[in-house]
């Protein structure tokens, strides 16, 4: 999480009344004012300066706002507001508690400043502003997404000399890696090695290997493993401050790194990638939508999008990236390929749409293992959001409505989604306790959301949650004394790190949902785009979720992260080493 201060001031000299003579949207004491509203993660400030009859220029603090959400959102939403001269504006797409709080603000400062604030919520009264059309860009790489993988690739690019635009058809960069919340697997680190824990890459390749069903690329999976420990020092480097090491499911050895604080990893890497793309000056088009590759002489050679405004123009390149993500939100393609995962919700954000992936078959690429389609057994069973499989890692149990635990916790997310889903209502509870909140950043975040239900001891919980205690308390001392004895003799858990013997406690309501796509593009560990016949698409390269064969028929929790990463800087620097 991050702080951000952005001042946009934007003159209005294109704007023209829907009415022309009609009077301005509303009359202001003339001055600078202050507003003040609650965010997505905390407050958010406006200082908003106005003439006697226009808005001037919005400044807003957010420091506890997502920086590549809330810088998304405050870009747009202040431009909107000072174009318009009106608090008509659509929220930010992927970002609608930031901009829910941001124009909150906005409008509790515009209040002081005297303002008509229905007039100025009226559409009838924004002014009309002239449309812009992108032009047509001229770069050597042009990379299609701006998750992580596509952000790493345009590090690499840039530094290795080369001119780089990333379109993103969203309004806010990030994609998914903004929705991360575990961690980055590698082993063999140093920071295992601080923290007194023994690993190895062979380890980590044999437990990815079987979490995959012996389904992975071996070549692929060899890659990942290998330069994950590089993946986290270049973070690092950039001020990522990841030190922590937990343990996820399907793991035999903790490895998976996180944040100090255990916070959620996403948003930190984004931010870090997003703040060095600012000092290598990349520029990234939001908004920008990739329609399709422009081809030449059997070559990939540049892109057609459209713009904002459905404006179409072109970015003719020397390369693509496509980092475009999978199609976990792509109801009707997930159907397509596993028709029973029908009706199922999702934890990937609105762009994950398979885009890129349906642009590279256009283009003659090879599909891999596309009906690989993974649920996560922890997301909120009204909204889809995603609970960190760190949190069973740290200790935390699973209950059914019965108050009975029905599953080894630690097994792959696979097999614990199954298990989920064989309960009453096909759901579960989290169960945690203060001592967990204390030392889980993403936890406390959680609770602070409202997601937790929570009771002073376990009779409280029980009751709240609709569960028979005896029963709930039963299955807590079986297992605080599994802890004690250092053995699960129900369900065989190896790792017991939480006795949960002393409350307040905590129950997170949990099913399963769709959470990523193993399958994709065919790439080789270069990540040239591969054709059926195993030639590369000259000139095309894929990194991340888009392309298929790393995680095979089950993605372990922290592969993900390390998968951006470092596909995304291969990808990069393999694109810039072959431009001609």
């Amino acid at each position: 999480m991050v702080g951000l201060i952005m001042l946009l001031v934007v003159g209005c000299n294109q704007e023209k009344s829907a009415n022309e003579g009609a009077a301005a949207a509303g009359k202001f004491t003339p001055g600078t004012y202050e507003g003040v509203s609650k965010g997505h993660g905390g407050e958010i400030k406006a200082m908003v300066t106005v003439s006697a009859d226009k808005i001037e220029s919005i400044e807003i603090t957010a420091d506890g706002e997502t920086g590549s959400i809330g810088d998304g959102a405050v870009a747009q939403l202040t431009a909107d507001i000072i174009n318009t001269q009106s608090l008509a504006v659509d929220a930010v797409s992927g970002a609608s508690e930031s901009s829910a709080g941001i124009i909150e603000a906005v409008s509790l400062a515009l209040e002081k400043a005297g303002a008509n604030i229905a007039d100025l919520k009226d559409p009838a009264n924004k002014l009309i502003v002239e449309q812009t059309k992108q032009e047509d860009l001229n770069v050597d790489i042009v990379i299609v997404g701006s998750g992580g993988a596509g952000l790493s690739a345009a590090i690499e690019a840039k530094e290795a000399g080369k001119s780089v635009v990333i379109l993103e058809q969203m309004p806010i960069i990030g994609g998914n890696t903004n929705r991360a919340t575990g961690g980055l697997n590698a082993a063999e680190t140093t920071i295992q090695e601080e923290n007194g824990i023994k690993d190895s890459k062979q380890t980590f390749y044999e437990d990815t290997l079987k979490g995959g069903h012996d389904l992975n690329d071996p070549e692929l999976l060899r890659t990942l493993v290998d330069n994950a420990p590089d993946a986290i020092y270049w973070l690092n480097d950039m001020g990522a401050g990841i030190s922590r090491v937990s343990l996820s499911g399907g793991a035999t050895n903790p490895r998976i790194h996180t944040p100090a604080d255990g916070s959620a990893i996403g948003p930190v890497v984004v931010n870090v990638l997003s703040q060095k793309l600012k000092e290598l000056e990349v520029d990234i088009l939001l908004n920008s939508k990739a329609v399709k590759l422009i081809e030449q002489d059997g070559a990939v050679v540049g892109v057609e999008a459209i713009d904002k405004n459905e404006n179409p123009f072109k970015v003719n390149a020397k390369a693509v990236i496509l980092a475009t993500g999978g199609f976990g939100a792509n109801s009707e393609m997930v159907v397509q390929y596993r028709p029973e995962l029908e009706g199922f919700s999702t934890t990937n954000h609105a762009g994950a749409t398979g885009s890129g992936i349906v642009m590279a078959q256009e283009v003659g690429a090879d599909l891999m293992q596309i009906e690989q389609i993974q649920i996560h057994p922890t997301t909120d069973p009204e909204s889809g959001y995603m609970f960190t499989e760190g949190l069973r890692g740290d200790g935390a149990i699973l209950v059914n409505k019965e108050g009975k635990r029905f599953t080894n916790e630690l097994l792959t997310r696979d097999v614990v989604s199954q298990n989920i889903l064989k309960q009453i209502d096909k759901m579960a509870y989290l169960i945690t306790n203060q001592e967990m909140v204390d030392e889980n950043a993403s936890l406390a975040k959680y609770i602070k959301e409202g997601y937790a239900t929570k009771g002073d001891d376990l009779s409280l919980l029980a009751s709240e949650l609709g569960i028979d205690s005896a029963t709930l308390e039963a299955t807590l001392k079986t297992y605080t004394q599994f802890v004690k004895d250092g053995k699960d003799t129900e369900f065989e858990r190896v790792h017991l790190t939480q006795s949960l013997e002393t409350g307040p406690y905590y129950a997170i309501p949990v099913t399963p949902g769709i959470h990523h796509t193993m399958g994709g593009v065919k790439i080789d560990t270069k990540t040239h785009v591969l054709k059926p016949d195993g030639h590369a698409i000259a000139g095309l390269y894929a990194a991340g979720e888009i392309a298929g064969g790393v995680h095979g028929g089950n993605r372990i929790g922290g592969n993900a992260v390390a998968d951006i990463i470092v596909f995304g800087r291969i990808a990069g620097q393999t694109a810039a080493a072959e431009l001609k």
